[in-house]
């Protein structure tokens, strides 16, 4: 996964400590592109003389790339991961319930950073460390994704305290479950994170 996690997080997303591990991906694309961009400009200038040349023209547009990773960069370095110790005990809790770590979910107005997300038959239950959690605007916007793509009547619930969602993993282990329906749900809810 090493390489290729600097060109795509399909995979790594929602895993534990994603964010954190995500951000040295980010910072090395970055420099990458830009030392791609800034080659590509000195040695149009070393190879022809003038600054006006086909190779200056290509490290223009090769600013494009690396100024989108610039900014994927700065959005991953605002955040930090869920802490070890509440996803040690949502790993003991869970009991099979599907998991995922570290959302951050970025609307125009807000960023909603969810720790942990788990998501059972058509109930998505979620941990934030975040005291001050706009859980209206969430349920919102996590539910206009969800209706986008034809998922509907889902529960969606996030816990501020830790001893009720772990108790909310322990019932949801108990209901049945499709797994294809929880798969499909989550891999919308990974397209809606960062």
């Amino acid at each position: 996964m090493g390489l290729m996690r600097m060109f795509s997080t399909e995979r790594a997303k929602g895993t534990k400590n994603y964010i954190d591990t995500q951000k040295r991906y980010e910072i090395l694309r970055t420099v990458l592109y830009f030392g791609i961009t800034l080659s590509l400009f000195a040695g149009g200038w070393i190879s022809t003389g003038q600054r006006v040349n086909l190779l200056s023209i290509v490290s223009v547009f090769g600013c494009l790339p690396a100024c989108k990773s610039l900014v994927n960069m700065i959005m991953f370095l605002k955040f930090k991961s869920c802490s070890p110790e509440v996803v040690k005990k949502v790993e003991a809790s869970r009991r099979g319930v599907r998991t995922l770590y570290d959302c951050v979910f970025i609307s125009y107005n807000t960023n909603f950073v969810v720790g942990c997300l788990s998501v059972h038959g058509k109930n998505v239950c979620g941990y934030t460390e975040d005291p001050n959690f706009p859980m209206e605007k969430f349920y919102e916007h996590v539910g206009a994704g969800l209706r986008l793509e034809g998922v509907h009547d889902v529960t969606v619930k996030i816990y501020t305290d830790l001893n009720k969602y772990l108790e909310r993993l322990k019932q949801l282990a108990l209901l049945s479950n499709d797994p294809r329906e929880c798969a499909y749900i989550c891999a919308i809810l990974k397209c809606l994170c960062l």
